[in-house]
């Protein structure tokens, strides 16, 4: 942000000094008896009002020129440590129930699946230093976005999610762990994380545990896991072992609440470090009430001239 500001402002103070002599040291002038002096009276006034300006304008001027106005610029330059991470949701069919009744007595309310996507949608909007990745898996998983800084793009992408758009029938764990794992392999973060969150058990999948928990640690990632629903819709067992493999954590939520504070608890846990170096410019403007107060001063000198005063 700029800013305009003076070096040596106590230099106006030598404003007063000048006020305070054009008062009480006027200069001695040799008085001369001239006739019909009436006629001159009309013109000397206006020239001597045109003296005075010149004078004053060429005295503030200079004053502040004095005073080295100068912009400043200040600029700070952040050296980020920020996260890569990697959101895997859970988009199946049974996502499109509440977290207690049944899928019809819920037609009007939020279903997991909206009530997860508001719930991510605000964490990553707090991680603006890092590189965030969107994984969804059902019947199969696929990459929704790769790792990118630009959140209002994700933000659009996500918004565009709905339950079962990656099929409805099984819940691929080991798949969403190994695409999740692969797009954080290439990643130069410090911290590469994934933040799986499933209501479902692990069927379905093309990839084994074994080759999908290899590649977690091959891109050194930590994973944290989020069971969502009632006890026993999840394998909590299954979920605690990759956190405890990739030295995650394993976090459970059965109601909006719950959910919302484990998101939390993950964003305090994964705090980016931030470290900013401030820069400032200064843009020194002098010269242009210097130039000001040499032109007052030459129109000065011009009006003394031609009225003949020395």
């Amino acid at each position: 942000m700029s800013e305009m500001t003076f070096e040596y402002p106590w230099v106006f103070a030598l404003l007063g000094v000048f006020l305070l002599c054009s008062r009480f040291c006027p200069p001695r002038l040799e008085a001369i008896i001239f006739p019909h002096l009436d006629i001159f009276i009309a013109s000397e006034t206006r020239a001597s009002v045109w003296l005075r300006v010149m004078k004053w304008l060429a005295i503030f001027f200079a004053l502040v020129a004095l005073a080295s106005p100068v912009v400043t610029d200040k600029i700070d330059i952040e050296h980020k440590e920020g996260y890569a991470i990697v959101l895997a949701l859970d988009a199946s069919g049974s996502m499109r129930y509440g977290f207690e009744d049944s899928y019809l007595a819920n037609r009007s309310r939020e279903n997991k699946f909206q009530v997860s996507k508001r719930i991510v949608q605000e964490f990553i909007r707090k991680r603006q230093n890092d590189a965030l990745g969107l994984v969804v898996f059902g019947n199969y998983a696929y990459v929704a976005s790769p790792l990118t800084y630009d959140k209002n793009i994700l933000l659009q992408i996500l918004r565009r999610l709905y339950a079962t758009i990656a099929g409805p029938n099984y819940t691929v764990i080991n798949d969403a762990l190994f695409q999740s794992a692969k797009l954080l392999e290439k990643s130069k973060a410090k911290s590469k994380i994934i933040i799986l969150l499933t209501d479902g058990q692990s069927r379905g999948d093309n990839i084994p545990f074994d080759v999908a928990m290899q590649m977690v640690k091959k891109a050194g990632v930590k994973v944290y896991t989020v069971g969502i629903g009632n006890k026993g819709d999840y394998n909590a067992e299954f979920l605690k072992l990759i956190a405890k493999e990739s030295g995650g954590r394993f976090f459970s939520a059965n109601d909006k609440k719950a959910l919302h504070e484990v998101y939390a608890t993950i964003d305090k846990l994964e705090k980016s470090k931030i470290e900013a170096r401030r820069y400032v410019k200064k843009t020194y403007l002098y010269e242009f009430p210097l130039f000001v107060a040499f032109m007052a001063l030459l129109f000065y000198t011009w009006l003394l001239n031609k009225r003949g005063v020395a």
